[in-house]
């Protein structure tokens, strides 16, 4: 199982970008699929979940901003980012979990994930 985030970058404050997660080796269809980040010098922090059956869960702080999807004939997972804070700097990272169902609270939890992709950096900056 391979996972590949990309379309991090810079934005500045108030601007959008789309993340893009990659995935091969598995059906995505049966599993959900988890965002998490890590900002600079901080721990790392669960920011969305998307299940199999497309109910869509976020972290307090992105609810409103950022927008999960799926497109599993691609196998694709979206994380559409909109009105970006500086606080969203980080490197996201998308992680497999084969339950298929999401923790709502989306917490950071890596003894559900199975496969965990290597990041993407976004860094939001005037």
């Amino acid at each position: 199982v391979q996972l590949q985030a990309s379309g991090g970058g810079s934005v500045q404050p108030g601007g959008s970008l789309r993340l893009s997660c990659a995935v091969a080796g598995l059906t995505l269809d049966y599993y959900a699929i988890y965002w998490f980040r890590q900002a600079p010098g901080k721990g790392r922090e669960g920011v969305s979940c998307i299940s199999s059956d497309g109910g869509a869960y976020y972290v307090d702080s992105v609810k409103g901003r950022f927008t999960i999807s799926r497109d599993n004939e691609k196998k694709m997972v979206y994380l559409q980012m909109n009105s970006v804070k500086p606080e969203d700097t980080a490197v996201y990272h998308c992680a497999t979990d084969r339950r298929g169902w999401c923790n709502s609270d989306v917490p950071y939890d890596p003894v559900r994930y199975e496969s965990v992709g290597q990041g993407t950096l976004v860094t939001v900056s005037s």
